[in-house]
């Protein structure tokens, strides 16, 4: 669970997972084009991709709003 929570790995999975392949643009930025475009096409494939893709700054997200809500000691 502790690795969950460390925001370091979380960034490093976002820069490498979440953005792989770089070229021609970032396969992340890709599909989130496609579903703001109405998601035309897509296959079950397209959408197991974008979860594939998109959990890792999901957890980041995660770790960063209990970073935040956690009382300072």
């Amino acid at each position: 669970m502790e690795l969950l929570n460390n925001w370091k790995l979380m960034l490093l999975l976002c820069l490498t997972l979440g953005l792989a392949p770089y070229f021609p643009e970032p396969h992340l930025w890709g599909k989130l084009k496609w579903v703001g475009g109405g998601a035309t096409g897509m296959a079950f494939m397209d959408w197991f991709d974008l979860l594939l893709h998109g959990t890792p700054f999901l957890l980041l997200l995660r770790v960063v709003i209990i970073k935040l809500r956690t009382p300072k000691q």
